[in-house]
Order: structure tokens, then C-alpha cells, then sequence
């Protein structure tokens, strides 16, 4: 019984059955052909029972093993890797069945190889996660053909392996030297002119070539009979907080990902760089109340406090509350902050019903409001137009294109600064305007 829940038989055995059978049926016409039938059908069953035999003449076969990752990325392309070690003294085909978590709804999977005889083959398939949360994978079911192709036998291994789904370490690898990297354009950073100094002396040093002549030192030079410059350094431990609006606005969905899970993703990655200059990094969400806050620190400990506790944001489908986020600003961050405030905004009256508060909070602290641009409105405004509808629609995105620059401009009346980016440009856009803040020393 266990036997017959491991064997399959192939579509091959079956045409040729049917062979057989249009065979015997035509033996009612010539009876002369019944005889080669009958012969053919045992021909055919000994070739079963041969194949059976084979695929059962060893009581381990093969060995396969899946090999997820500790936890997967959110919005990344993850691989997971499949070994297939082959005991058999002969070449098998191999079709790997691999029951992927249903929240990637993906109904036909399967990949076939051909692995030689007392061999190892590994195997790579890449998923990519547009939730975080558990992802339970289930049985690792492997088919193996024998050289006569007739029946199948089946291999099952990793039963249920759960997987966590983390925000975006990925892009964290990715950027996690950029701190201190001085060739960034590769990452699409922009190299921003300093307009002036922070108030962080650092050292007195010899003048080279480049050196700002309004930093020279007269008493040193005169000490040393040399031209002496005062080097300066950015400000260390200043305190960044990243306010997420995780309001229905932050549902909306751009190439499988919300506009939140892009939030949390560059919230990740951007609290990596504030700590690597040395800054503090905090963080927190709000809609209907503030919650998963993070004090802004500079611990060891700090990114994992980060990372935990984006790992449970969901968005609550409520209208956010910004009387209650400047009230909990004013109460809880007593010294002037860098808050960066990530959220969206359609349309200028939508602004306009939070604009008290944003200006409230940018009294006391340096506000950046990072919102997004609707690139399926963007494809509609750089496509042709041809009928009377496509140019209805046409002119209505361009009108709601413009509403967003108008945001910006009216945030800037109120000294608040903002970042209108795309989605998937978002983390980079963020850093940007991090290091602007940073060169510029107007924090």
C-alpha cells in the first residue's frame, strides 16, 4: 500500500495502452491481430514490472534538500535553492514539485533536470515576497523517471518550513557601506555642494590645494610659519525620526508592493546610514494613534530594534489622525529633530486639512514630508492620445500631475521640505535629501 501511494504512472504507459486497446478493438475486424495484441499488452506489463523494480531496487534513492534563507526580503527577488543527491547506478529524470506558501498563488510550478548517475545536482528558483509576515512552505516532492519512462516515483522532503518575511535587508546590504563611500553615484546618490560649515571643530591642519581659504587659522600660521587651516566635521549625534503614515492612503499598490512596504524599506536602509554617521535614528507609526515606537538611539542594538518592529506594520484602513501626531511629537521629542514624515497626498485640499499641524511640528523641528508621484497617471500623460476619452483622461492626469507640484511649493511657503519621488526611487531619494540636510548643516 505504502508502494502504490509512491508510484505514479506516466502519460507514457498510458498512450501505449491505448496502442494496445485500438489494437484489440481492430482484432474484431481481423482476428488474425488479436494474438499480437495480447502478446504486445504482456510485453508492455513486464516492462512496467521492470521499471518498478528498478525505481524500488534502492531503499533511498535520492537525498533532496530545499535551502530557503533565514528569513526572506520583502519586495527582492529571494533564491531558494534545491540539492538533489542521486544514489541510483543509473542517469534519472527528475521533475522537482515544490509546494510554494499560497500567498504567492503560483499553481504550476515544476522544474525538470536530468541528473547522471551517483551524482549531485543543485537547483535555483528565485520568489519574490510582496507581504511581510510567516510564509510556510510544504512538501518538496520529487518525481524520478527510470531510463524506460514508463512510471514515477515519489520523493517527499522539508515538510513545512516556515519562513519569516523581513522588510528589505537586501537593499540594506546594498547600501550598507554607502555611509562612507566617497564614489556614490554608482548608487545614484548625488553629490551635494557644502554651502557652509557645521559648528564641529575638529582639527587644525596644514593648508593643501582645495582647502577653503576663509578656514585659515592666522594664529596658527603665525605659530608655525606655515598656512594652517581649522578642518571642521559634520555634527555627530543628531536625532532623526522617521514618522510613517500607515492610514489607507499608504495602501495604495505600485508593482505589487504598497506604498507602506516601500516606506518600511527605505526606513530600514536610511536608518542604517543615520547610524553609520553616527547620528541617532528612532522611528515610529501612526494612523489613528502612534504606535511601534523607537527612541531615537544610537545603540548597538538599534537596527534590530528597528527592524522588529517594522515587521508588524500593517496599514489599519483608517484616516490618519495629525492632531494626534503633533500632539504626540510635542509631548515626546523635546529637542529640535530631523522628522521625516512619510505619507501621500493626492490632491491640495487633502494637504490642506493637515496643514496646521505639519506647520505646528516644523516650528520645533525640520520637517521633510517625503510623498509620491503616481507613475500610472505618469504613463497616461506621456502616451498619445487619439480618441476624445484618452484625451479626457489625458488632460485629468496632467491636472492631478500638477496638484502634486503645487504641493510642494506650498509646503515650501512654510519652510517645510519635501521629497516627491516614484515608488521604487524612494530609498534613494530619501538618502539624498538626508545628505542634503547633513552638507547644508540646517538641522
Amino acid at each position: 500500500m505504502k508502494l502504490l501511494k509512491k508510484l505514479y504512472i506516466n502519460n507514457f504507459f498510458f498512450y501505449a495502452l491505448i496502442g494496445v486497446g485500438f489494437l484489440y478493438c481492430v482484432a474484431f475486424i481481423f482476428p488474425a491481430l488479436y494474438n499480437a495484441a495480447s502478446y504486445l499488452l504482456l510485453i508492455l506489463l513486464g516492462f512496467l514490472a521492470l521499471d518498478i523494480l528498478i525505481l524500488f531496487s534502492a531503499k533511498h534513492g535520492i537525498e533532496g534538500t530545499r535551502i530557503a534563507p533565514e528569513k526572506l526580503s520583502n519586495g527582492d527577488e529571494n533564491p531558494i535553492g534545491v540539492t538533489i543527491r542521486n544514489y541510483y547506478t543509473f542517469p534519472i529524470g527528475v521533475k522537482i514539485i515544490d509546494e510554494i506558501p499560497e500567498q504567492f498563488q503560483i499553481r504550476n510550478f515544476g522544474i525538470k533536470r536530468r541528473i547522471k548517475a551517483s551524482s549531485q545536482d543543485d537547483i535555483q528558483y528565485y520568489l519574490r515576497p510582496t507581504s511581510r509576515g510567516e510564509y510556510v512552505f510544504g512538501n518538496l516532492n520529487i518525481y524520478v523517471l527510470s531510463p524506460l519512462r514508463l512510471v514515477s516515483r515519489r520523493f517527499t522532503f522539508n515538510k513545512n518550513q516556515m519562513v519569516p518575511t523581513y522588510p528589505s535587508y537586501i537593499q540594506l546590504r546594498k547600501y550598507d557601506l554607502i555611509a562612507f563611500s566617497n564614489n556614490l553615484f554608482q548608487y545614484g546618490v548625488k553629490k551635494i555642494r557644502r554651502i557652509g560649515h557645521t559648528m564641529e571643530f575638529e582639527q587644525i591642519k596644514e593648508y593643501v590645494q582645495g582647502d577653503d581659504i576663509r578656514t585659515l587659522n592666522w594664529k596658527a600660521t603665525a605659530k608655525k610659519n606655515a598656512l594652517m587651516v581649522n578642518q571642521f566635521q559634520d555634527e555627530k549625534s543628531q536625532s532623526i525620526y522617521m514618522a510613517i503614515d500607515k492610514g489607507r492612503v499608504m495602501k495604495m499598490p505600485f508593482n505589487g508592493l504598497s506604498l507602506l512596504d516601500y516606506a518600511i524599506n527605505a526606513t530600514l536602509v536610511l536608518s542604517n546610514v543615520i547610524l553609520k554617521k553616527q547620528d541617532k535614528a528612532g522611528m515610529f507609526t501612526f494612523s489613528k494613534k502612534v504606535e511601534n515606537r523607537v527612541a531615537a538611539e544610537r545603540r548597538s542594538s538599534q537596527m534590530h530594534q528597528i527592524l522588529e518592529n517594522l515587521y508588524n506594520v500593517k496599514t489599519d484602513f483608517f484616516e490618519s489622525d495629525y492632531s494626534r501626531l503633533y500632539v504626540d511629537i510635542k509631548k515626546n521629542i523635546n529637542h529640535r529633530s530631523l522628522i521625516i514624515l512619510y505619507t501621500n497626498f493626492e490632491t491640495l485640499d487633502s494637504l490642506h486639512r493637515q496643514l496646521p499641524y505639519l506647520k505646528g511640528i516644523a516650528k520645533n523641528h525640520l520637517l521633510v514630508v517625503v510623498f509620491f508621484q503616481n507613475t500610472e497617471l505618469n504613463d497616461i500623460i506621456n502616451s498619445k492620445a487619439v480618441t476624445i476619452q484618452e484625451v479626457y483622461d489625458k488632460v485629468i492626469a496632467e491636472k492631478f500631475a500638477f496638484e502634486k507640484r503645487l504641493i510642494v511649493n506650498e509646503l515650501k511657503k512654510y519652510g517645510i521640505h519635501s521629497v516627491l519621488t516614484q515608488p521604487e526611487n524612494l530609498t534613494l531619494d530619501t538618502i539624498n535629501k538626508y545628505l542634503e540636510i547633513k552638507a547644508r548643516g540646517i538641522l
